[in-house]
């Protein structure tokens, strides 16, 4: 048996934290001297420690962890595990988008003095939107949840024998936006007007387009809404985003184009 300080320094682990884990009953000792209080372990339980250990670098929540460790179904915790590198593999993806985005910053910012200047690149206009058949799906979602949402109108056009034509898209009712819940409508176009859910009519709107990955978006919305209030318009309905170029398209995301469009109309002159 190995008393606490001893399995600590094995373990590479402080006492604090194997106090954590044990009241949250992760890893319990193996024997408590009941005059004492001293805790024991097992040398097996240096195994468990390790697995733990790797697992929280793995980035699994130490909730996930004590279902992890008491898993026996093979195929379950392959499952989670192949899941875990795919929500890392997309992390890094996006931490690689991040470090090109502060690349290009720190450039023209070197170049022109002005820190602001990525926000001003965007050229506004005013036009109608596309007129659309589509099949959609409106929730209360996360942004990450999308690919799901889109992963269920995809399945239901194949079953259904309807055709997309490739041209997806995302509303968003909410005032407020929360990154991990909103009110948002997602949508693809279809070739089949008679098996849509709706039309989306043609708009008048502001729209600008934005080039690169989805969580640079906010600086295209800040753009148009600011070009509305300096233009004499007002909101007429929920903006949305329009995917013209993505992933799909064996892009790398400094590639990708989103038109948004924010639905306005001509601010009402109040008389006095």
């Amino acid at each position: 048996m190995l008393q606490i300080g001893t399995f600590s320094k094995i373990c590479q682990t402080s006492i604090k934290t194997l106090h954590h884990y044990d009241k949250i009953g992760l890893l319990v000792p193996a024997e408590v001297d009941r005059f004492t209080g001293y805790r024991y372990y097992r040398s097996e339980q240096i195994d468990t420690m390790n697995y733990i250990q790797r697992l929280k670098r793995y980035g699994f929540s130490l909730d996930e962890i004590q279902h992890l460790i008491t898993l026996s179904d093979k195929k379950e915790l392959s499952a989670r595990l192949r899941q875990q590198k795919e929500k890392l593999r997309r992390e890094q993806q996006e931490m690689t988008i991040i470090l090109n985005e502060l690349q290009t910053h720190i450039s023209v910012f070197e170049r022109t003095g002005d820190i602001m200047t990525y926000q001003k690149g965007y050229e506004i206009e005013i036009k109608h939107s596309p007129a659309m058949h589509v099949l959609a799906s409106r929730a209360v979602m996360g942004v990450d949840e999308f690919g799901k949402h889109y992963g269920t109108l995809f399945e239901r056009a194949s079953k259904e024998k309807i055709s997309p034509t490739g041209l997806n898209g995302a509303r968003y009712y909410d005032e407020e936006f929360d990154h991990k819940s909103s009110d948002i409508e997602v949508f693809i176009e279809i070739k089949e007007k008679e098996k849509a859910d709706m039309m989306i009519k043609p708009m008048e709107c502001a729209m600008t387009v934005h080039h690169g990955g989805y969580s640079t978006l906010s600086e295209a919305y800040g753009a148009v809404a600011s070009w509305i209030l300096e233009n004499g318009y007002e909101y007429d309905g929920a903006p949305f985003d329009l995917y013209i170029k993505t992933q799909f398209d064996s892009l790398s995301p400094e590639d990708w184009e989103t038109e948004v469009y924010f639905p306005i109309r001509k601010k009402q002159t109040k008389l006095g």
